[in-house]
């Protein structure tokens, strides 16, 4: 009788360590440790937007006409650029940022039909600020398995018109038209964007949903949490002109 108990009293001390362990795993895979920063954002903290200056002291700037030859040409993504990617979950939305971005954006500010841009990411490069986290979306098969696709691909395929007066430090919408290519996988999509012309620099900031089945891809959920099927694309862009 001793020996059952003691047996009893074994396995109910092993479902605890297990439950104890499990709920350890799953707060230390929760929390958001990365805020989405824009590259429209003034120095006083808000968002440029169409007219309006990033600063009382940038006036002449904004108010001075850019030219077409300033404008147009061949422009490549700077190491300041980010990607993030942005899960929302049954607690929170959770942020990824891959600084591993590359590509270049072909201005044409006179014909749309003329502009191209393309982008790629390292998908080894994402990071939630979780190393246990990070580890678990990039590995699982079901997930992004990077070893097997490392890179995330954008081929734009379409502009909407441009203005053809540019002034520096102010905002202009442009909608990209595209293919997004993720585990092999191709997606088309439409960033909704804004871009801006600012210290001799382009500034891309542009948004769009897809979804995890878009690209073979589970939501991640467990017994406590579950992920929503939609996952946001955020491009945070700075380009330099060649």
């Amino acid at each position: 009788m001793m020996k059952r108990n003691q047996v009893v009293v074994g396995a109910a001390l092993l479902v605890i360590l297990i439950g104890i362990g499990s709920y350890l795993f799953i707060s230390n895979s929760l929390g958001n440790k990365v805020e989405i920063e824009s590259v429209m954002a003034t120095e006083e903290g808000g968002t440029a937007t169409e007219g309006a200056s990033a600063s009382p002291n940038a006036e002449s700037q904004v108010n001075e006409a850019l030219s077409a030859d300033q404008m147009n040409g061949v422009w490549n993504i700077a190491d300041e650029s980010k990607v993030y990617w942005s899960v929302t979950t049954s607690k929170e939305t959770v942020n990824f940022v891959n600084e591993e971005v590359t590509g270049q954006w072909t201005v044409d500010i006179n014909e749309e039909a003329a502009m191209t841009g393309k982008g790629a990411v390292d998908m080894n490069g994402l990071s939630s600020g979780n190393e246990q986290r990070d580890s678990h979306v990039k590995e699982r098969p079901d997930l992004l398995e990077t070893s097997q696709y490392p890179e995330a691909t954008f081929v734009a395929k379409s502009f909407s018109p441009l203005p053809e007066t540019w002034t520096e430090g102010t905002s202009v919408p442009l909608t990209m038209t595209g293919t997004l290519s993720v585990k092999g996988l191709e997606k088309e999509v439409i960033f909704e964007s804004e871009a801006m012309y600012k210290g001799g620099q382009l500034l891309l900031s542009g948004k769009t949903t897809v979804a995890f089945s878009d690209f073979g891809m589970k939501s991640p959920h467990t017994i406590v949490l579950e992920a929503e099927n939609d996952l946001s694309v955020q491009l945070e862009l700075v380009l330099n002109k060649t």
